[in-house]
Order: C-alpha cells, then sequence, then structure tokens
C-alpha cells in the first residue's frame, strides 16, 4: 500500500507505452488505472500465449515492481533486459535483485544503468562506492528493532507518537471498506491508539473525525497537540484529472490541517499549494510549529518524489522549497520527519542503500551529507516512515520485510565513539599506518583499522561496554590500552608506542629491519623512522663511524641487483647526512644477493622481503 505514496507520479509519467495494441487493450487499462493486482493477471495470460512480446513482460515486470512482488518482478524483468533497455528499466530491475539479496547480479544492472546515464546522481553514487555493502554492513547498530504488536495483517504504517502517548498511524485493516485496486486492500484510515507504559500498544481505533471514503495518512502533530496535517486524496476537493479515452479520473494526494476541538479534530482546511497536478503528503511539523516538511512530486524537482519545505505562520503557507541535492535524487525520497534536535530522517531508493527504500538522517543543522541509518531498520526490502520522540526516547518505522507494511519499534543503542591516538612515547609525534585492533571483553574483534597521517582512528562502540585497543606499528613495542566505559559522544585514548631502540653490539648497530619495496632504492616511511634512530646512536657516540651494508633479494641478474644494493645504499647514507651525519662517519656498498639472510630457493615472498635490507656495521666506536 505504501507505494502509492512513493511511486504514482512516476507510473503516470511512464506506464503508457507505444507498443499498446489490441491484445493488450484490457490489461493496460487495468494499468493505467493503477490496479495492479488484476494488470498482472492479465499481461501474465498474454505473457504464456503466442502474443508475448517484450511490451507484454515490461508491463508485466512494472506491474509487480509497482505491488512490490520482488520475486515476480525478477524474473521478468530478466527477460526484459534480453533487448536493449532505457536506464531506469535496468535500475528497476537491480533494486528488485537487491530486494531478492542477489547483490553481485544487483551491481551489473546498475553498471549497465550508469553506463546510459551518468550524469545521474544515482549512477554516481553506485560508481564512487563498489564495496558499499560491506561498508554498510559494517557500521555501528544504531537502534534495536522489533515488530510492534499494533501490526495487523494488512497494511500498517507512518506511525508517529505523542508526548501524551498517543500513537497514530495508517492502516488498511478495516475490511468493511471497499479495496482498491492496487493491490486488493481495503483503502487506508487514520487511527490512534494508546501507547502503554510497559512499551506496548492498544485500543486501536480509527479517527472517524479525518476520515474519508478515500486513503487517508499519514499524520504529524504539533508540539502542542492541538493541529494536525494529513494526507487525503484530492477527490474529496472534487480535483482530478478526467481522461475520457481510459474513461478514467486521476486524483491526487493533498495535505490538510485540522485544529482539535474537544476530544476530536475539526475546522479541516485543505493547504493552498495542493494541486491536481501532483501529489503532496507525508507530513512532518518542526518543533516550533514553523516550517512543514513533505514529499512531493511537483515541478522543479531532481525527478520522482523529493523533500520539501515550507514556512508556516498561522494559517499562512510560504513557498514550497526543495530541500536540495544532498536529500534528493533523480529517484525517490519520501517520508520526511523532523525530531527535536533537527534531524531529518527519510527514505530514499536512489541513495546507496541495502535495497528497496533505505532509512537515512541528516542533521539539519550542521548540513551534514545523509547517512543510511544501517542494519536492521534498513534491509533488502522496503523500510520507510522512521519517526522518533525525543521526550520517550523510542522510535517507530515501517516494513513489508514480512511481505506486507507493518510497524516496528526502534529503540536506540547507546553508541559512543573511540577516538584512538597513536604517538611515539620519545618525541610525541603522530604515528601513521599503525594498526589499532578494537576487542570487546570476550576478545572478540570489533574493528581493524590502520590509523591516518595525524595517528588517529576512530570507531563507534556500544557505551558501558569494555573495550581494549590493541596497538602495533612495526619499529615499536606494542601496547595494549584500555577503553573508558562511558555514555559520553566520544572516548579519547592516548596510545603511546614506545620506540624499539637500536642495540649496539662491538660489531655492528641493530635496527629493525630497514626493508626496501622490490626493485626500489627510495627510504621508505617506515625506513626512515628506524635510521632516526642510528642517527640518535651516532649522536650519543660522537666518534663511531658506521659502514652501511646494502642486500637485494634472488630476483634479478647479478650485475642488476649490485647497482640496485649500491643505489640502496646511497640512499641511507644520503639519508644520514641530511640528518645531519658528518659524510666522514659514514659509508656504503651494496653486495647484491650474494650475502642473503635467509638462503632459499624458490624463496618466498617473505622471504624475499627479509633479503632486501640494510645492515650497520661498527667502523669505529
Amino acid at each position: 500500500m505504501k507505494k502509492l505514496y512513493v511511486t504514482l507520479s512516476f507510473v503516470l509519467a511512464s506506464g503508457i507505452l507505444s507498443a499498446q495494441n489490441q491484445y493488450t487493450k484490457v490489461a493496460d487499462k487495468l494499468f493505467d488505472r493503477y490496479e495492479y493486482v488484476d494488470a498482472a493477471k492479465e499481461y501474465l495470460k498474454l505473457a504464456e500465449s503466442s502474443k508475448a512480446d517484450n511490451y507484454v513482460y515490461k508491463q508485466l515486470a512494472e506491474s509487480y515492481y509497482n505491488v512490490f512482488n520482488t520475486k515476480e518482478a525478477v524474473k521478468w524483468f530478466a527477460k526484459v533486459v534480453e533487448q536493449k533497455q532505457d536506464a531506469e528499466t535496468y535500475y528497476k530491475y537491480a533494486q528488485m535483485l537487491k530486494a531478492e539479496g542477489n547483490f553481485k547480479e544487483a551491481d551489473k544492472q546498475m553498471q549497465q544503468f550508469a553506463q546510459l546515464q551518468p550524469n545521474d546522481q544515482r549512477a554516481k553514487s553506485f560508481l564512487s562506492k563498489p564495496n558499499y555493502l560491506p561498508e554498510l554492513k559494517g557500521q555501528s547498530k544504531l537502534y534495536d528493532v522489533t515488530k510492534s504488536d499494533i501490526s495487523s495483517d494488512k497494511s500498517d504504517f507512518g506511525a508517529v507518537l505523542t508526548n501524551d502517548n498517543n500513537f497514530y498511524f495508517s492502516s488498511a485493516r478495516n475490511t468493511s471498506r471497499r479495496n482498491n485496486g492496487w493491490n486488493e486492500e481495503p483503502y487506508l484510515d487514520i487511527y490512534k491508539a494508546t501507547y502503554n507504559a510497559n512499551g506496548t500498544i492498544s485500543d486501536a481505533l480509527a479517527v472517524e473525525s479525518l476520515n474519508t471514503k478515500w486513503h487517508d495518512g499519514p499524520v504529524s502533530i504539533t508540539k502542542d497537540g492541538t493541529t494536525i496535517y494529513y494526507g487525503s486524496e484530492s477527490f474529496n476537493e472534487k480535483e482530478y484529472v478526467k481522461d475520457k479515452e481510459k474513461k478514467a479520473k486521476f486524483g491526487k494526494i493533498f495535505l490538510y490541517k485540522a485544529s482539535k476541538e474537544g476530544d476530536k479534530w475539526g475546522n479541516i482546511k485543505p493547504l493552498p499549494f495542493n494541486n491536481k497536478e501532483f501529489s503532496v503528503r507525508n507530513p512532518s511539523i518542526s518543533k516550533d510549529g514553523k516550517t512543514l516538511y513533505f514529499s512531493s512530486n511537483m515541478p522543479g524537482g531532481f525527478g520522482g518524489e523529493d523533500i520539501w519545505k515550507v514556512s508556516v505562520n498561522g494559517d499562512e503557507f510560504g513557498t514550497p522549497e526543495n530541500l536540495g541535492a544532498k536529500v534528493n535524487t533523480e529517484a525517490n525520497e519520501s517520508f520526511p520527519f523532523v525530531t527535536d534536535e533537527n534531524v531529518l530522517f527519510f527514505s530514499s531508493n536512489g541513495k546507496t542503500g541495502f535495497g528497496g527504500l533505505d532509512v537515512f538522517m541528516m542533521d539539519l543543522n550542521k548540513g551534514t551529507n545523509p547517512i543510511n541509518v544501517g542494519e536492521p531498520v534498513n534491509t533488502s526490502k522496503d523500510d520507510f516512515a522512521f519517526t522518533f520522540n525525543s521526550a520517550k526516547k523510542v522510535g517507530f518505522f515501517s516494513s513489508n520485510r514480512d511481505g506486507v507494511d507493518n510497524i516496528y519499534k526502534a529503540d536506540p543503542v547507546c553508541n559512543v565513539q573511540v577516538l584512538v591516538k597513536v604517538k611515539d612515547a620519545k618525541s610525541g609525534m603522530a604515528i601513521d599506518g599503525a594498526t589499532v585492533v578494537l576487542v570487546d571483553e570476550k576478545q572478540k574483534t570489533v574493528s581493524n583499522q590502520t590509523t591516518l597521517a595525524n595517528g588517529e582512528s576512530s570507531t563507534g562502540v556500544l557505551c558501558y561496554t569494555s573495550y581494549s585497543a590493541q596497538v602495533s606499528k612495526q619499529g615499536y613495542e606494542s601496547g595494549v590500552f584500555e577503553v573508558a566505559k562511558g555514555e559520553n559522544s566520544q572516548v579519547v585514548v592516548e596510545a603511546l608506542l614506545n620506540p624499539i631502540m637500536p642495540i649496539i653490539t662491538e660489531r655492528e648497530v641493530i635496527l629493525q629491519p630497514i626493508y626496501f619495496e622490490f626493485n626500489k632504492s627510495n627510504i621508505t616511511a617506515e625506513g626512515a623512522a628506524e635510521l632516526d634512530k642510528l642517527v640518535a646512536v651516532m649522536n650519543e657516540y660522537p666518534t663511531m663511524v658506521i659502514f652501511a651494508k646494502s642486500h637485494t633479494d634472488s630476483r634479478g641478474s647479478d650485475k642488476y641487483n649490485i647497482n640496485l644494493s649500491d643505489r640502496r645504499a646511497k640512499s641511507t647514507v644520503q639519508y644520514l647526512i641530511s640528518k645531519g651525519i658528518s659524510k666522514e662517519r659514514i659509508s656504503g656498498q651494496g653486495f647484491g644477493e650474494i650475502e642473503p639472510k635467509v638462503p632459499c630457493k624458490p624463496c618466498t615472498e617473505q622471504e624475499h622481503a627479509q633479503n632486501r635490507r640494510s645492515e650497520f656495521l661498527i667502523v669505529k666506536k
């Protein structure tokens, strides 16, 4: 049922194709009237007959797509794409494949889409994150999810909880109502229930003062509880588009405003920017009551359905404004909800997600990019209409993960960001490239990261849970650092690693290995860190004279390896001189492969690496 509030505009734009003929007339009429269940039955008869062609397959796939019958949609889209298609068909096919959990094949279809529409925001997002799924699955869990006991065997969605424990939602559970042709469920009504102290929801009753014979809901209520905004159909105002050829009247979704009159809602008024040419729906009023957010396919958007906002001053409304490219894509963004803290939740099937509609969140105060809220709120199915009561610290959303739109409760998981700052204990300098493994109290790895150039890594973990950071870096003693428990937004761990100092014998100064990359002679960052220790030793022993021996692995000719190792020796000498060591105190020579540290034939990559080394002999102490 929820797709009525998401894709209607696109169906109007693309539902009629040039390949209609006398055989498809009955099915096409049903399709054009959005009676997709019956349309699919008629197209299926044709698909299984001698009259089958790509047009029939595509209309059949589209019918199943519009009622989110993902299994059948995948089956028929697979036949459709045997012939070259428009970009949007590949995109829809990809969405259905993701909903069925076939991400590998979905990515192939997205590649087709991206080739045809390289400038589309959805294509750019897909191409910029080829490994999006592991990244999404690796996010910290933000909410624990349970199915609400208010759900029925019909569509239930758009739940919103007020501070006085009233629980509003839209539902098709009234079986005494006539069915709509979209998905053969009863028309939607607005319901109000009671949110109990133990978290259960009971006593769901239809809000008769708001419900009509058409679809009604979902709703949004002002903070003081005196004003409600909700969606209903334009037929209430006798506003519709009449199509003589199809012998049908096509209405839109309008937004309405009502005021509390005792225990009932009254003084119902349609909003002034309603228009029979497009739909406006899914309202959300800000905490101060001065901004109304909604979704619409009105002109001036990015495509499909977009999130918009409009200023509110009593009964006066400003000009609707599109929220822009950070929020909206060429696909569908819908079901906005703004929290008391000015955080926007919305659903999108155009942004990178698990499949179908995913819930995203965006801090409107900071203007940051929206983020996918991750599992378990989002699945490969449609997940949408997320709302949150800040006072009661509980959220609700809807999903068809069990085959029909149901309402789910979302309890926030207390998270804290662990910021590990890795530094050299002697110099205090940041250490980049250090490995930071965060483990829980059962020694289960929570994250495995490498520090950035500033020596930092950041990971989200659960509050009030014991963690430790295992930090290591070549040339340093490894360390384990406890993470303080708490519920602050961030816990900082300062990880000071002691450098492994050189061992000085009578014959040589032993450093950690100064390895070189294969076929190269430049000093690496790791090599420089070790050579700096040699500089410190030579400064401590001002009369010490060093002879640097450089070696290669056994790959390459003898002559080439001699030359390569000699270049490495000279690079080592030049580095030390650049650090203030007198050239009279340091010299070097390459020995090629003639003195391997690990004799081997054939050699493993690790053995080759050990043989690519430098040694530092003491000529004079």
